[in-house]
C-alpha cells in the first residue's frame, strides 16, 4: 500500500491575502487547468520531486513545475516546506527561452514571505 502523506498548500500573500497560484489557475481554460491541477497532484505523490522536463531547479530551495499545453508553458514555482509541505509559490506562462529574473524574484519574495510567517503554513 501506498500513502501519499505530503500535502500541498498555497501561498496566501502575508499582507494583502491574494492567492497568486490559485489566481492564476483560476482563469485558464478546462484543458488547461485540468492538466495543471494534475500535474500538481503528481508533484505531490511524487513527494516534491520531479525530474525534468516536468520539474527543475531555480535558485535555492526553489523549483518550477513545468506544464505545457499546446504553445503555452505554465510554470509554477514551489518548494518543500516542514512537515512534508509544498508550497505552490507563483505561477506564470512562459514566453521566453530563459526564465525572467523578475518571475523569480516574485517566488523568492513570496518563499521569503512564507518563511516570515511559518504559523499560516504549518
Amino acid at each position: 500500500m501506498i500513502y501519499y502523506d505530503y500535502k500541498v498548500k498555497f501561498y496566501k500573500d502575508s499582507e494583502i491575502g491574494n492567492i497568486p497560484v490559485l489566481e492564476y489557475i483560476e482563469k485558464l481554460n478546462e484543458k488547461e487547468k485540468a492538466k495543471v491541477l494534475k500535474y500538481i497532484e503528481f508533484l505531490r505523490q511524487q513527494k516534491g520531486y520531479l525530474d525534468e522536463p516536468y520539474s527543475k531547479h531555480i535558485k535555492g530551495k526553489v523549483r518550477e513545475l513545468r506544464v505545457d499545453f499546446n504553445k503555452k508553458r505554465h510554470r509554477i514555482f514551489y518548494f518543500l516546506f516542514i512537515n512534508k509541505t509544498i508550497i505552490l509559490l507563483y505561477a506564470f506562462t512562459k514566453n521566453t527561452q530563459k526564465t525572467p529574473r523578475n518571475e523569480i524574484f516574485r517566488a523568492e519574495t513570496n518563499y521569503i514571505d512564507v518563511l516570515k510567517n511559518k504559523q499560516i503554513y504549518e
